[in-house]
């Protein structure tokens, strides 16, 4: 039987396995993918998915699985980074003709935005009095946060309690839905925001240092190591998993928060019962493939093992989609976490304009002024494309199609 990927071989390298069929691939992205490949500590091969670019640190659309060692940049600053998604017993029919009121309801409800950048700017993507159920929430993390911090005091130099519950900016995003039953979904993306990044920051310019020390020469400083047993491996995994549950557990705050700020603005009332998927698409999780254990670093890629339910978000104006795992071994059991991009932000706000993004987010109540052209779905791979190339990983279980999108 015919395989549907690529397979990419280079002496001195491990194998690379590209889900690449139909869509583009950048050259830069595959001369990182080969860096990373040269790297003794990857197991097996390297597993590509079909929104692959090019990313800072380490290819974005990546699954790579390390035996005794973990790349930091790899995961890189938004670790736990994902998406949830949860299905309303409301229908397309029952939303009102005018859908501003419901974005200003989710823009009122869950912080949003740029950190202020000047000293003393009031940062507008935080909470400036944090509600009680975010600080009851934060008690649930805090005994482990003063564990890490009281090792590497740094860390707590950082936007933690406030942030939590809130969305930042760039590809994140709060959308209602409709599926092709008419059904009304909540959707959003996020990660674990300025603490995550803090630690993501600390432990890369760590991971650098220890390189120099023991004078390792690499294709790509980014690609820098931590091994098991050295000084900060195990206080780094330690770090990143408690990462990775504040960014789910902000996920889950943001999500209560849009489903309260909903029900306002519905009179007739609904309920959430029917199902919801939180997964996280920038994160390391420690598995076994191929006989080994490994630690499996998915950079913009998510865990999709036989019936395990995940979310492929397409570009703002496009469709996204709730998929169904099918646990194919080649790909590490992952699949694509979005459409992924074909030209850089900064291209993107050279390239379009206001009336461009106006004309590809027809239909959506979203913002459409120039801060938010480096989102234009123009910007980003062909979603169709992308889920065809992966119809080995994934099962489609539901096409959304979003009518309200609250950007930072």
């Amino acid at each position: 039987m015919c395989s549907n990927y690529n397979v990419i071989e280079s002496k001195g390298r491990a194998t690379i396995k590209a889900w690449t069929k139909g869509v583009p691939f950048e050259d830069k992205a595959l001369e990182q993918l080969n860096n990373i490949a040269a790297m003794p500590l990857v197991h097996s091969h390297i597993a590509v998915m079909p929104d692959v670019h090019m990313g800072k640190g380490a290819t974005i659309g990546s699954v790579i699985p390390s035996v005794d060692a973990v790349i930091p940049a790899a995961v890189g600053v938004d670790i736990g980074c994902g998406m949830v998604a949860v299905k309303t017993t409301l229908s397309a029919s029952q939303l009102p003709d005018n859908l501003a009121g419901i974005r200003s309801a989710f823009e009122a409800a869950i912080p949003h935005g740029r950190t202020g950048r000047a000293r003393g700017a009031r940062d507008r993507g935080a909470w400036h009095n944090v509600p009680e159920l975010v600080a009851e929430e934060w008690k649930k993390l805090a005994t482990r946060f003063e564990r890490i911090c009281e090792k590497h005091p740094a860390i707590k130099k950082s936007n933690n309690l406030n942030h939590l519950g809130t969305m930042g900016t760039g590809n994140h995003f709060l959308e209602l839905c409709l599926d092709e039953n008419n059904a009304v979904w909540i959707m959003l993306h996020s990660g674990s925001r300025g603490v995550g990044n803090r630690i993501g920051t600390y432990f890369i310019e760590l991971a650098r240092k220890e390189m120099q020390r023991h004078q390792i020469n690499l294709p790509d400083m980014d690609l820098a190591y931590l091994e098991e047993g050295s000084e900060y491996f195990d206080d780094y995994v330690e770090a990143v998993e408690w990462a990775q549950d504040y960014a789910a557990k902000n996920r889950e705050i943001m999500m209560f928060n849009a489903i309260a700020a909903l029900r306002k603005q519905i009179p007739t009332g609904f309920s959430t019962a029917e199902l919801a998927v939180n997964c996280h698409h920038n994160y390391i999780s420690r598995e076994r493939h191929f006989g080994k254990d490994c630690y499996v670093t998915r950079k913009g890629a998510v865990r999709a093992e036989k019936g395990e339910m995940g979310i492929i978000p397409g570009s703002m104006g496009a469709r996204s989609f709730i998929v169904r795992g099918l646990g194919n071994p080649e790909s590490f059991n992952s699949c694509s976490h979005g459409a992924g991009r074909v030209m850089s932000r900064t291209q993107a706000k050279k390239v379009y304009k206001v009336k461009d993004q106006i004309e590809a987010t027809q239909g959506v109540e979203c913002r459409k002024d120039a801060a938010v052209i480096d989102e234009i779905p123009h910007a980003y791979k062909d979603i169709d494309k992308v889920m065809e190339a992966q119809k080995d990983l994934v099962e489609v279980v539901y096409t959304l199609k979003q009518v309200v999108c609250v950007k930072g």
